[in-house]
């Protein structure tokens, strides 16, 4: 009928286990590189809120009153 070999479980088994070993593989890899991208993102964020205030406080600086009672 047909010249095909039988597949068995344990074929199955081998490839599938191959192939999440890959992708387990890849997404390490993926994870360290976003950690590293995320880090990086949030310390240019907060060195930015640190330089815009630091700026904004200097305008608003001068308009100190003080008022005698």
């Amino acid at each position: 009928m047909s010249d095909t070999p039988h597949i068995s479980r344990e074929d199955l088994e081998s490839k599938f286990r191959a192939l999440q070993a890959d992708i387990q593989g890849r997404a390490t890899d993926k994870k360290q590189s976003l950690i590293a991208a995320g880090s990086a993102i949030a310390t240019v964020v907060v060195l930015l809120a640190y330089v815009f205030g630091r700026r904004s406080g200097r305008r608003r600086s001068g308009r100190v009153e003080f008022r005698r009672f």
